[in-house]
């Protein structure tokens, strides 16, 4: 399941490189580091939310 998400997170980072949304805040090619960053902290709160 987590391999599966950073796959598709990972196609939209690339899909708003090569022609961006159109979102606010996803205007240009360059804001696929916004995409990053909120996988970045699902990730964590995924791992810090995970039981032990």
């Amino acid at each position: 399941m987590g391999k599966t998400i950073a796959v598709i997170l990972a196609l939209a980072m690339l899909a708003q490189i090569i022609k961006p949304f159109g979102l606010p805040g996803l205007r240009r090619r360059s804001d696929a580091w916004k995409i990053a960053l909120f996988a970045l902290a699902i990730m964590v709160l995924v791992v810090g939310l995970r039981p032990n």
